[in-house]
């Protein structure tokens, strides 16, 4: 069925003028403007669920559109909403965001290509958060996962297009986790799912470092492909941080991250999605970087994902991934800058009502000040959590140097040093 968006503003012009943006980075979709009316903001026949995309502007003549987003969003069977607010007006941006709102448009200054990609990825979220669903009544449980040469122990988590078990290699006579990837015939973006999957490996086989996850083998088939790897008996970051880090307990976990990135950062791989749940921890206490489908090499000729889209966790996102924009090595050590933030407080910079407004804050929100027991930390903060590239170290050997100096008399065990 083809997708139906929604355009809702009191200004004819200026419906018509988005509506032709719209139409034209998806001339597959069926873009309807409506005039609302007062105490009609809906077209009369409105069904939300034969909806995909709704824009609603922030004034709607005697109607106030912010209440209006509001009362839509405290309901659950709406679509996702970009709300066009005034420019420049942040506040009225984070109260929209704040209020439910997937993204938002400013309605003077914006340029098409930044129309393209707030349509492509609220379409996006509005796709992820209806798979869940859609998930559970396409597969049924399975018992276990069959792979020559290993022993099924337990699932540990699946997702829309892989899962992860818990095996023991009969070659190794070891446990590792297999992650296994299905290719799903119906998906129009399977293949590029699938690219990113092998790519996983590919960046990461060839690279031998403490602080990075081992990969054992990597299998093709037909319709799945594997990865073999290491598996962490300590579970990850997430443990420690629930229960509360020192400072020198954290500042090491920094380290050993930062090296791990040295590492990643030389051969040019990008990782973008570092947050706790992907350092993991080694019965000898030592950290490990998992997690690289959402990685990219710096200087590869060709993309994994489309330009301007937005792959990782907001909550971890520095400001310029969050809004599509280029990302170098910079990037990777913001996210380090917010993982340092909650191992030291047991709390996440900045949270939010949505995603968007999440993002909102990485740009816009002052860096958060530390507690007093962990005061020294704070200019190192700053730095990582600069809010431009610019501003912030230079790579993560600078890192290592700079926590060398905060804490000269602290070895940093964990961490190789570049």
């Amino acid at each position: 069925m083809a997708l139906r968006i929604l355009i809702i503003d009191d200004h004819r012009d200026y419906r018509l003028w988005l509506a032709n943006h719209v139409a034209a980075a998806r001339p597959e979709a069926a873009v309807v403007d409506y005039a609302p009316r007062r105490g009609h903001i809906l077209p009369p026949d409105f069904d939300p669920a034969r909806w995909d995309l709704m824009f609603l502007d922030h004034s709607l003549g005697e109607e106030d559109g912010l209440a209006w987003l509001r009362k839509f969003k405290s309901g659950t069977e709406f679509p996702p909403i970009v709300f066009l607010t005034p420019q420049g007006d942040q506040d009225a941006v984070l109260a929209a965001l704040e209020a439910g709102a997937d993204d938002y448009l400013p309605k003077e200054h914006v340029t098409h290509d930044h129309i393209v990609r707030v349509v492509r990825e609220a379409l996006r979220r509005g796709r992820r958060a209806a798979a869940p669903a859609a998930h559970i009544a396409a597969s049924a449980p399975e018992e276990e996962f069959h792979l020559r040469g290993h022993r099924y122990l337990r699932c540990l988590g699946t997702g829309s297009t892989s899962a992860v078990y818990l095996m023991e290699s009969k070659r190794r006579g070891e446990l590792v986790v297999v992650k296994v990837f299905r290719q799903v015939p119906d998906a129009s973006d399977a293949q590029a799912l699938f690219q990113r999957f092998l790519r996983e490996y590919e960046v990461i086989s060839s690279i031998r470092h403490p602080n990075l996850v081992q990969i054992h083998d990597l299998g093709i088939a037909d319709d799945l492909a594997y990865i073999a790897m290491e598996y962490f008996p300590g579970g990850d970051l997430g443990g420690p941080i629930s229960r509360g880090m020192a400072p020198g307990e954290a500042l090491d976990a920094l380290a050993q991250i930062a090296a791990a990135l040295h590492a990643v950062h030389t051969v040019g791989v990008l990782h973008r999605d570092i947050k706790p749940g992907n350092v993991m921890i080694r019965e000898a206490g030592t950290l490990a970087l998992i997690d690289f489908g959402l990685a990219k090499l710096r200087d590869a000729g060709t993309e994994l994902t489309m330009k301007g889209e937005i792959f990782g966790t907001p909550y971890y996102m520095s400001p310029e991934q969050g809004h599509g924009a280029p990302v170098d090595e910079r990037s990777d050590l913001y996210s380090l800058g917010v993982v340092l933030h909650e191992m030291l407080t047991g709390c996440k910079p900045y949270v939010a009502a949505s995603p968007m407004a999440v993002i909102w804050k990485h740009r816009h929100a002052p860096v958060p000040e530390l507690p007093a027991r962990a005061a020294r930390c704070q200019g190192l903060l700053e730095r990582l959590m600069a809010k431009t590239p610019e501003e912030r170290f230079g790579s993560a050997a600078e890192v290592l140097e700079a926590l060398g100096r905060l804490t000269p008399a602290h070895a940093h065990a964990g961490a190789a040093r570049p």
